[in-house]
């Protein structure tokens, strides 16, 4: 079972960062997704997961490749820590070259019990605003998870994802995808690069592509398919893991002023589900 301090501490914690919208680290993930960008236009939504990145000295870091638990999120006993899912507002545009400030608070811990055993569910609010003007409001979700004693296998019926769909794009990952976006974010989780790791001690079959990531692709479906939308909320849930090894697609349907979008592993299930409002 978990075992921690009462977590009621740390809900209302406060983080206060501040970073720079550079050009060419703009023009870096650009290149990593493979599209073209402005570099002096409006900074493309969920393109922030480059900054406010928090630098580690490597002594603070444990054995996974994240920084050891404790400071401003909670010190849970549980050894795995993930994406899950978030929610965002693109109030007003954030521009390329601005001075951009992120005020974070925890806003909620869910312990719960699922199959897999003991869960832990933390949610961040990030308020970030930049020095002309843009704001963004972001809601993360970060879950917790023990550590698995089996490797990890897709389910024995797995249920496949025949909704129909406007648009479909096919992918084939590979890992310099996953290391480049890994660096960009200076995300140093191992079970992004370190394929030993992720299948000795993780239990996976292949190195995870990142749930940002994931949720990025699908936006950037949309904006190819829709490059005049204002993209005003988003919010995206993940719901199986993506492989490097292995094709995944991503897809989207327009209803009104919302647009669906999900992505499917290889075996048809999906693996991020998500919608967009323009």
């Amino acid at each position: 079972m978990i075992t921690v301090p009462n977590y009621t501490d740390w809900i209302g914690q406060q983080e206060k960062q501040q970073d720079h919208i550079h050009g060419a680290r703009v023009q870096a993930l650009a290149a990593t997704l493979d599209v073209k960008v402005n570099p002096d236009a409006e900074l493309i939504p969920l393109w922030h997961w480059i900054f406010f990145n928090p630098i580690h000295q490597a002594s603070e870091l444990g054995h996974d490749g994240h920084a050891r638990k404790g400071g401003f999120l909670p010190p849970i006993n549980l050894p795995r820590r993930m994406w899950a899912g978030g929610r965002f507002k693109f109030i007003k545009p954030l521009n390329v070259g601005d001075t951009i400030n992120r005020v974070s608070t925890i806003k909620d811990i869910a312990l719960k019990n699922g199959k897999s055993g003991d869960l832990a569910f933390v949610t961040v609010q990030h308020d970030i605003r930049g020095e002309t003007g843009g704001h963004w409001v972001e809601e993360h979700d970060i879950v917790y998870r023990a550590a698995s004693e089996t490797p990890w296998k897709r389910p024995d019926n797995p249920k496949i994802d025949l909704e129909p769909y406007d648009w479909c794009k096919h992918i084939s990952p590979d890992p310099v995808l996953l290391f480049r976006y890994s660096a960009l974010t200076f995300n140093g989780h191992r079970i992004h690069y370190d394929r030993e790791y992720c299948q000795l001690e993780e239990g996976y079959p292949g190195l995870i592509f990142h749930g940002p990531l994931t949720a990025t692709l699908l936006l950037e479906l949309l904006r190819e398919r829709l490059p005049n939308a204002e993209i005003k909320e988003f919010q995206f849930k993940a719901l199986q893991p993506l492989f490097d090894h292995l094709p995944l697609s991503i897809h989207g349907r327009l209803e009104g002023d919302r647009v669906l979008l999900w992505a499917k592993d290889s075996m048809l299930q999906r693996a991020m589900e998500a919608v967009a409002w323009i």
